[in-house]
């Protein structure tokens, strides 16, 4: 909450939203000799050589001039194309695909197109700590629907339905899920599509960590039944193929949702950056293998993880994708803040509160695997330390 000389002066809105819980505990770890840092979703691996490559030729050619503001039309076929591979789903590369800068981007626009002031959006909790501030921005109303460590985490039809108002407009998912890595079966994702179809409520999916589930198959949205010209289906480069810094990310969905989307973004960022498009085709066309090496490096430190929580006293549900457990710290008395406070403070590793991501995140932490194994072997035997202190 800002608070200085002119706050009077801001928009309200803008003023009372709470700064990221991520990003407080990042700056307290670069302002800190020798922290091993578990809390940013960041991969620790290097964009793959052949993408890079491509940007540096990109760059040689001259490339550096705008795009078209949906983004560049071989792009926009190549992610039409693996939509189609991965999920059997078919959309129009000239209307019905925009490319973002990140799906940060995606997300605001997509609230920023459907969302009217009054408009109520249901954020199943724990969540990403932008949605709600996302959809408050847009000028709605964030509805909280918390799920619980004990359910896997996983929102139910029943769940939802008891907090659709008739101001409802729209549901937001993410799965699999950050911060918990939760997956969602099929059955219950048709159970909610039913819903949402029977109560005329839009979907907006994001499904950045789609590549990176261990368990089974994901489920895409917009995929399911009567579906697909109802959600705003989000995906990026980002996390499946260590993308973070290049600021790619796109939207699928039908012409009037993109159409809009795209207005937003033409007179706001414009288009995403040319070289960083280019690198993203021929991670389309040409690194998918880079992508699995990756997945199949990550699943094995999700087990290293899960073992090392258990070792250790603390109990952690089977995350089955995304790259991050949600360990439950309440068997030490301590709560998220205190916790993570002294972690950081007496054993020098990074981690996220649980409450960072809604209230029903109170007594977990977030902790990211995606590190070396040698920084998440060194870091666990830092949090048992922690743990043994505690009752």
């Amino acid at each position: 909450m800002t608070t200085g000389k002119w706050a009077e002066r801001l928009n309200p809105t803008v003023r009372d939203i709470k700064p990221s819980g991520i990003r407080r505990f990042f700056d307290m770890a670069s302002e800190m000799k020798g922290v091993i840092s578990l809390g940013v979703g960041e991969p620790d691996f290097v964009t793959p050589w052949r993408i890079r490559e491509s940007s540096i030729y990109a760059l040689e050619k001259g490339y550096t001039m705008y795009t078209a503001n949906s983004g560049l039309p071989e792009l926009r076929q190549e992610i039409s194309r693996f939509t189609a591979d991965s999920y059997s789903l078919t959309y129009d590369p000239n209307h019905e695909v925009l490319v973002t800068v990140g799906v940060s981007e995606a997300l605001d626009l997509a609230l920023r197109a459907v969302v009217a002031p009054g408009d109520e959006v249901i954020v199943p909790e724990p969540c990403y700590v932008s949605y709600q501030p996302c959809v408050a921005l847009a000028g709605g109303t964030p509805v909280s629907v918390p799920t619980r460590g004990e359910d896997g985490f996983v929102v139910t039809a029943a769940q939802i339905e008891a907090a659709i108002t008739p101001r409802t407009k729209a549901l937001l998912l993410c799965y699999p899920n950050n911060p918990t890595g939760a997956i969602m079966p099929r059955a219950e994702l048709e159970s909610i599509a039913e819903l949402c179809a029977s109560r005329d409520i839009l979907v907006i999916s994001d499904e950045i960590y789609a590549a990176l589930t261990y368990e089974g198959e994901h489920t895409c949205f917009a995929g399911l039944p009567g579906m697909r010209d109802r959600t705003i289906l989000l995906q990026g480069f980002s996390k499946a193929f260590a993308m973070t810094g290049w600021r790619v990310g796109y939207a699928l969905g039908n012409a009037d949702f993109i159409g809009a989307m795209t207005k937003i973004h033409q007179f706001t960022m414009l288009c995403a950056p040319i070289t960083a498009q280019m690198a993203a085709i021929e991670a389309l066309k040409n690194a998918r293998e880079d992508m699995h090496r990756m997945v199949n490096q990550y699943n094995y430190r999700r087990r290293l993880v899960l073992k090392a929580c258990r070792e250790i006293g603390l109990p952690c549900f089977n995350p089955g994708g995304a790259f991050y457990v949600f360990p439950d710290i309440r068997p030490t008395g301590l709560t998220s803040e205190e916790f993570t406070e002294r972690l950081i403070r007496e054993e020098k590793v990074a981690v996220v509160p649980g409450n960072s991501f809604g209230d029903c995140g109170e007594g977990y932490i977030r902790c990211s695997y995606a590190a070396s194994v040698e920084n998440l072997t060194e870091a666990f035997k830092r949090i048992g330390r922690l743990v043994q202190r505690t009752p």
